[in-house]
Order: C-alpha cells, then sequence, then structure tokens
C-alpha cells in the first residue's frame, strides 16, 4: 500500500537568481513562498548570505540597508543595528553601554537560511529551522548543466503574474507552444498530436516521455525544478530547457530558467545575455502573461466544490502531464500551497486588466538581470551622446563657409550626423522599449 506522504514546500533547496545578475555591493529583497529574504555578501567574504528580511529591532526591512565599508556588515537604515553573516547582532549605534549587545547577542540576531552557489545559480534552503537537514540534502540540479559533459548554458529569471501551480501547469504543458508562442517558438500550422506517456510519477518525480521524431524527457523534481531534454538527430546533438518554478505569492511566481546545449557553442559564447532576453525570451514569457493571469481567475471563480477534474476538459494525450501533475498536488499537497503556514490569506489578488502593467518587463526582469540593466544604461547614454553630437554638428555646419560646407569635408560631416541620429532613432524606438514594455496581441502574429 503506497503512503500518502504530506509534501513540505519550506524543506527544499530554490534558486533564486543567477549569481551573475545579483550586485554585490547591496542588499537585494526576493520573495519565496510569502517570506521577504534579504540577500547580501558580506564585505570580507566570497559567499552571499541570506536573512529573513526584518530587523529584529523595529522589523523595518533590512533590503533598505547597506553593506558597511569598515566591517563589511548589513546596517539596518533605520537605526543602524548592524549583523555580521551568521545572523548576529555586533552593533547598536544607540547602546549606551557594549553589554547591551554582547549579552543579549542571541536574542537580537536575525533569522539565517541555509545558502548554497551551483552551477551559476544562488541557492536558499526555505526553512530556517533545519539547517542539518538542508546539509543532507541534494540541490535539484540539471544533469544537463554539466561543462564537463560538453554543454553551454545562458540563464534568465523573470517574475510571472501568475501562481507557481499556473506556472508548472504552463510548462509541462507542450501542446500549447505551437498556438500560444506562433511566430517566436512555434507556428500554428506545424502543431501535430503529442504523445505523452507517464514513465514514472512518485512523491519525489514526475518522468514522462513525448512519442516523436525527436526524442524528448520531460522532468518534473517537485517542488521547482522541470525539465525538457530533447536529442536531435543521431549525431548526439542535445538541447534542453531547465526552469525553476519558484511560488513567490499567491498570483505570484518566478521562473529561473537555463538553456543548456551541446552544439553551437561559438555561436552560443558571441551571443550577449541581453541580446537572446530582449529578442527570445521575454517575448515567450509575454506571450503567456496575459491569458494565464485571467485564467487563473476564471478557476477560482468556480464553486468551491469544483476540482480541476470538474473544470478542465483534457482529452487528449498532450495534456497527460499537466493530469499528471495535478494529481500529484492533490494527493502529496491537497491542492494547495502553504500560505497560511506564513499568515498569508490564499486568494489571488483582482485581475490586472493594464497590459502595460501585467507585460512590465523593467519591474519583471531587466533590473534583476545584470546583462540586461548595464545595456540599458549604455543605450540610454548613447542616446545623449548621439543627439548631443547631432547638435553640434549641425551648429558648426551651419555656421562655415559655403565652400566648406558643401566640401568632401562638410558634406561627410553632416552625414555622420545623420547617420548617428538614425541610429539614435534606433535605440530609442527600437531597441530601448525592449527592456521595459512590448504589448503582445496574439491576433497580430501573423
Amino acid at each position: 500500500m503506497e503512503i500518502n506522504t504530506e509534501f513540505n514546500f519550506f524543506q527544499q533547496w530554490y534558486p533564486v537568481s543567477p549569481v551573475e545578475d545579483l550586485d554585490p555591493s547591496k542588499p537585494t529583497p526576493i520573495t519565496i513562498l510569502g517570506m521577504r529574504l534579504v540577500v547580501w555578501k558580506p564585505g570580507n567574504s566570497d559567499k552571499f548570505s541570506i536573512f529573513l528580511d526584518e530587523c529584529p529591532h523595529r522589523l523595518a526591512p533590512l533590503s533598505e540597508g547597506r553593506i558597511d565599508e569598515k566591517t563589511g556588515n548589513l546596517s539596518c537604515a533605520y537605526h543602524g543595528w548592524e549583523f555580521d553573516p551568521n545572523g548576529i547582532c555586533t552593533r547598536i549605534p544607540q547602546a549606551e553601554n557594549p553589554e547591551i549587545v554582547t549579552k543579549n547577542q542571541q536574542n537580537f540576531c536575525t533569522l539565517v537560511f541555509p545558502v548554497q552557489e551551483a552551477k551559476d545559480l544562488l541557492w536558499v534552503w526555505a526553512d530556517p529551522n533545519s539547517p542539518e537537514l538542508a546539509q543532507k540534502t541534494p540541490l535539484p540540479l540539471s544533469p544537463q548543466i554539466d561543462a564537463s559533459k560538453g554543454f553551454v548554458w545562458s540563464s534568465y529569471v523573470r517574475d510571472l503574474e501568475y501562481d507557481w501551480q499556473t506556472l508548472v501547469e504552463n510548462v509541462v504543458d507542450p501542446g500549447h507552444v505551437p498556438f500560444a508562442h506562433h511566430g517566436v517558438q512555434g507556428a500554428r500550422e506545424k502543431a501535430v498530436p503529442l504523445l505523452i506517456k507517464i514513465i514514472e510519477s512518485t512523491p519525489e518525480i514526475i518522468l514522462a516521455k513525448i512519442d516523436r521524431k525527436m526524442a524528448t524527457t520531460i522532468t518534473f523534481q517537485p517542488p521547482c525544478r522541470l525539465e525538457y531534454e530533447s536529442v536531435f538527430g543521431v549525431e548526439g546533438k542535445k538541447g534542453g530547457l531547465v526552469v525553476y518554478c519558484l511560488p513567490v505569492l499567491p498570483g505570484k511566481s518566478r521562473i529561473v530558467a537555463q538553456f543548456p546545449q551541446n552544439f553551437a557553442k561559438t555561436l552560443h559564447k558571441l551571443t550577449p545575455r541581453w541580446w537572446a532576453h530582449t529578442t527570445l525570451r521575454n517575448l515567450v514569457i509575454d506571450g503567456d502573461m496575459i491569458f494565464l493571469h485571467q485564467q487563473e481567475r476564471t478557476v477560482q471563480r468556480k464553486p468551491n466544490s469544483a476540482t480541476w477534474k470538474d473544470i478542465y476538459k483534457m482529452p487528449t494525450e498532450a495534456d497527460r502531464m499537466v493530469i499528471e501533475f495535478r494529481r500529484w498536488f492533490d494527493k502529496y499537497c491537497h491542492g494547495k500551497l502553504p500560505w497560511e503556514q506564513v499568515g498569508i490569506t490564499p486568494e489571488l489578488p483582482p485581475l490586472n486588466k493594464n497590459r502595460a502593467s501585467m507585460l512590465n518587463r523593467y519591474e519583471q526582469h531587466t533590473r534583476h538581470c545584470h546583462s540586461c540593466r548595464e545595456t540599458l544604461k549604455w543605450v540610454e547614454r548613447w542616446q545623449i551622446i548621439l543627439l548631443a553630437y547631432f547638435a553640434i554638428t549641425v551648429a558648426t555646419v551651419a555656421v562655415l563657409p559655403d565652400a566648406t560646407r558643401y566640401s568632401w569635408f562638410g558634406l561627410t560631416f553632416t552625414a555622420t550626423a545623420l547617420l548617428g541620429l538614425g541610429v539614435w532613432a534606433w535605440l530609442r524606438f527600437g531597441l530601448q522599449p525592449r527592456f521595459y514594455f512590448l504589448d503582445y496581441v496574439h491576433q497580430e502574429k501573423k
């Protein structure tokens, strides 16, 4: 008889961000399972620390603080209390004598979460009270993220306006790709039946295979790792999608993704991360965001007695992985996330009808991504430089004698200004919006 094991969402490892996207000079707030955390790098250490984002003094967010230049400790912005990498309070500026600090260090400490760095990602154990278990529990790493096997990869992170369970449903459903991502990752006219076979289903893993020419395996390792591995032809070429689905808040989730491949390595190295993000990765997310945000609110409006079996109509083999995930979620999680354990009401926030807000690339991705935010700074700086050059050139040409103005020198000078103006227009109206907002209208994808 199979034991119905209760799944513990907190005693799990979650990747909070690609390490390269974290700014070591200042604290970074993140939220997982409704818990607001702060990521920071001590000034005298090469490793990141993660605390509960609350100063024990008056519960001000430590993420608004700074890393002290002298001690390298995290200093609260409200009253200057300082904490070392172990969460111990080392300084209270208002203390009338040092004993107030030394005698109460354990009482004044902040909650510290176990942390690891692996495969270019920073990982957090979501239960600060079980560090011993964290040490014994392996990270949910992908075997494809392995340079020794000839793989290269890039990383991507984005905050999403829909729930963790909706995100998992979406990623395990390859049947939506030709339609939701028409012209980006697929084509409507090439949609075919997908025969998905469940190979294994346990509390720890769901494994499936897609029966098609390009051999594809889907792996779901709860609660966050979701992976596609595809083999192209007989030459041993492999490509994949490794997605980590993070529960943030009701109706909010985060995707941390890696894209491994063991071919076209030179092209991979020559393609900047920001270019892949602005021309492909963000488009894929945009293609799903609007209708998934609305879909889960439609589900919530159904009668409380209705289950996914009553609400969804899933008659084809292409829905097999969604069905298996839903069965797993019902059996081991009672069909819900543990929001009550952190004092959060499980209801979704109201429907957001503002498309610019829903598809806000800057807030959801650019500000988190080192490559994109640094490129955006240069895009905006070059616009100022090019406009200044154009203005100076026009003013200079205007005061030149006619003979000089219409000479080879004058015409070349004018042509460079016009070329610069054209580049400015492309930066301003073509490239810059890709870091902020581009509307995604499915009806316009021909």
